[in-house]
């Protein structure tokens, strides 16, 4: 799988080693930075990571700030990213599986490495179901994208 991952500086050191799992597992890996702990902001990586996925670029994102919340809220201003905050190995592979998430945010001060894999590989290997009502609910999500959407 192609997957784009990014950080802040508080999601730096975390970042350089899921890409290192990903890479040891045989994923491309796209690493749109930042590339060190020097101060910067986390919206700017966000957008970077959606353009990515929203051109073709990688099929999912890993997107790491101090605490994921930031970074979320970022990258779910874009249409047609669903980011999910996820410190737990069910909501990161039921999010992709009800929700269609393309984008797993974690909050580097918050999960260790260990459960940083653990969430990561959750997300890469489950798919959206394509049931009924989880494709109602994902068009609903995307009508309410369309309203509220604002042109520059």
């Amino acid at each position: 799988m192609r997957i784009v991952i990014g950080s802040d500086h508080a999601g730096f050191e975390l970042k350089k080693h899921i890409a290192a799992y990903l890479s040891e597992r045989k994923h491309e890996v796209l690493d749109i930075g930042t590339d060190s702990t020097e101060p910067v902001d986390y919206p700017d990586y966000a957008e970077a990571l959606g353009k990515a996925i929203l051109d073709g670029r990688a099929e999912r994102g890993v997107l790491i700030c101090g605490s994921g919340v930031g970074a979320s809220v970022a990258a779910n201003k874009m249409v047609g990213i669903r980011a999910g905050l996820c410190h737990d190995t069910y909501s990161a592979h039921q999010g992709v599986e009800h929700d269609d998430t393309n984008v797993l945010v974690l909050g580097a001060r918050v999960v260790a490495y260990a459960l940083a894999e653990e969430l990561v590989r959750a997300f890469i290997e489950a798919s959206f179901t394509n049931e009924e009502r989880h494709r109602r609910r994902l068009e609903k999500v995307k009508a309410m994208e369309k309203r509220y959407a604002r042109n520059s």
